[in-house]
């Protein structure tokens, strides 16, 4: 059989890995980190606006006061 010999060429030809000390992050790595961790300070700058927007709304009087539990919306009573 012919393709049991094939095998053992193609794996030693696929098989070359760099050296670790040839191989570095560069810097588009570096570029992609940073941008990143600039993503997740600009969210969470939002989201604490957001929050403070949503605390002064409740503070205003904007929203509802939530219900009781068990107490219905629809204010009948359902057996």
């Amino acid at each position: 059989m012919a393709f049991p010999d094939l095998i053992v060429p193609l794996t030693l030809l696929a098989d070359q890995t760099p050296e670790p000390e040839d191989v570095t992050a560069g810097w588009t790595a570096l570029v992609v980190f940073l941008l990143l961790i600039a993503a997740v300070v600009f969210l969470g700058f939002s989201l604490v606006k957001q929050l403070r927007k949503a605390q002064a709304a409740k503070d205003a009087g904007v929203y509802d006061d939530p219900d009781e539990p068990g107490e219905d919306p629809a204010g009948s009573s359902t057996p």
